[in-house]
């Protein structure tokens, strides 16, 4: 889908489709005002008739327009007019609207809903949504079909912005297009199929990114390497799978040399069988979703290079299969990590965080500035949290600060919880370092405090996206969640820097 600024009066503008907003009590925007005035009163006239009362997020299509440019008309409820909306109502009035856009058969339309206040929001967060949330209702994974399914029409958005505001909206439309396009290239990578979508494809997509941005290198660590530095927990996993592991490093280097990175570790298991502690098979095809936080990790690189933010960050993703058989781990087995600590594995299904702790301790290498894992790690998450938001832990509270407010900033939430000294206990091993799992009592923060033990020489933070990155059901698929989150970071992070 293309977008585009629209700053000339909309009545002027030939289109298939005209989205305006009206207020309760059939009180007019600005835009639907003028647009009323036009028509000689045509939009009254259909409000009143239909009884459209402008509740939040209801919508109305008007078909036919007589004497005009525009062929038909959504208009969309604004909800109270007094009341300025919030970021969350605003995005719940955009999805209702492409929902209604979706439904009638054209091309190309003209949004007006930029213009809309929201509470503590300026023009180029407003168009940026617009973008995101439209182009995110009309994604599709089709490619394996052998026939199409329903395609969406839709090719054009123009978005309405005035001289004024045309700076923020031409910021917010180049974010907007970065995050969308990054957001539907991490879905489409997510919702591959665990037999297309292996550690070597993952790979071969890390490099093909490298090829798009002269400021970003990619290399991949073999199985041979990583022996060679020690990743014993890592390489565990991997012997049960006919797949060879990789460890995928992503270099942006769009800062000044002497400046520390951001480094950004994924989890990239293509699928999760369990492993010797095999899961039940019901919903076990969902564990191609065991690598959303390495696909996430590679969406945000893709936004990188569009944005070409003036930072430096590194972007590690540890990426295996976990499968059964003959050679893989056992419960009771004890590996040696790159950082020299042992593991005793209690339950194979606790891997990602083997792949990552061996990660961690890589990331050193690269002297961050700091570092951020996210991770599809523990069902625990889902429990605590639901699947609104992220689980959210970390060792640096100004860090995990600065992640809440990019977080409220995308929409993209997450929710902290304690890595309090005492959980470190449910780790305890008779026979080595620790155990890879605590028990079934705060799992998420238990294996969070695992990662600790491998993260105390830098600032770290942890996300747990079990429940955010993909959805189940009928509407089961890939969010591209927290790619929203970790790219709004990295442009405040960016905006801080340059002040």
């Amino acid at each position: 889908m293309e977008f585009s600024l629209i700053t000339s009066p909309s009545e002027s503008n030939q289109t298939d489709c005209l989205i305006l907003g009206i207020f309760e009590n059939q009180k007019h925007s600005p835009e639907s005002s003028g647009f009323n005035l036009q028509t000689q009163g045509f939009i009254d006239t259909i409000i009143q008739r239909d009884n459209f009362d402008g509740t939040l997020g209801n919508t109305l299509t008007i078909n036919f327009i007589p004497n005009n440019l525009y062929q038909r008309c959504v208009l969309v409820g604004l909800g109270n007019p007094d009341q300025p909306l919030s970021s969350k109502n605003y995005r719940k009035l955009l999805t209702s609207t492409i929902k209604a856009l979706k439904n009638t058969p054209s091309t190309n339309a003209t949004c007006c809903l930029s213009e809309i206040t929201v509470e503590n929001q300026n023009n180029l967060w407003k168009v940026r949504q617009i973008v995101e949330v439209f182009q995110g209702a009309c994604y599709q994974f089709s490619d394996l079909k052998s026939k199409p399914g329903c395609t969406v029409k839709l090719i054009h958005i123009g978005i309405t912005a005035t001289e004024d505001n045309r700076l923020d909206s031409e910021t917010g439309l180049k974010q907007g297009i970065a995050l969308a396009n990054a957001i539907e290239f991490t879905k489409n990578l997510a919702d591959s199929p665990g037999n297309v979508c292996t550690p070597s494809y993952l790979a071969e997509k890390a490099l093909q990114l490298s090829q798009q941005n002269n400021r970003l290198s990619t290399r991949i660590l073999e199985e041979d390497e990583m022996a060679e530095l020690g990743m014993g927990a890592l390489l565990s996993v991997s012997r049960g799978s006919r797949q060879p592991a990789k460890l995928i490093t992503l270099e942006y280097r769009g800062g000044n040399l002497e400046s520390k990175p951001i480094v950004l570790v994924g989890k990239g298991l293509t699928f999760d069988a369990g492993g010797i502690s095999l899961k039940p098979s019901s919903g076990m095809d969902e564990m191609k979703y065991d690598m959303c936080g390495g696909a996430s990790v590679l969406g945000v690189f893709q936004a990188l290079s569009d944005l070409n933010l003036p930072i430096n960050v590194i972007g590690l993703i540890p990426t295996s299969e976990n499968m059964p058989d003959g050679d893989a781990n056992k419960p009771g087995d004890i590996v040696t990590s790159m950082s020299g600590q042992t593991i005793e594995i209690l339950n194979t299904d606790a891997e990602g965080r083997l792949i990552l702790c061996d990660t961690l301790t890589y990331a050193q290498k690269y002297n961050p500035e700091v570092v951020i894992d996210l991770a599809t790690l523990t069902g625990a998450c889902i429990t605590a949290l639901g699947r609104h938001p992220s689980g959210l832990l970390g060792n640096d509270d100004a860090l995990c600060e600065d992640l809440f407010a990019a977080a409220n900033t995308a929409c993209d939430p997450v929710w902290r919880l304690p890595l309090w000294e005492e959980y470190q206990e449910q780790l305890k091993s008779n026979f080595a370092d620790m155990a890879n799992i605590g028990g079934p009592a705060g799992g998420t923060i238990t294996a969070a405090c695992f990662l600790s033990r491998f993260a105390e020489d830098f600032r770290w933070a942890h996300l747990d996206i079990a429940g955010t990155a993909w959805k189940s059901g009928d509407q089961k698929g890939a969010t591209g969640r927290p790619v929203p989150l970790l790219t709004q970071y990295l442009i405040d992070f960016s905006n801080n820097a340059s002040n």
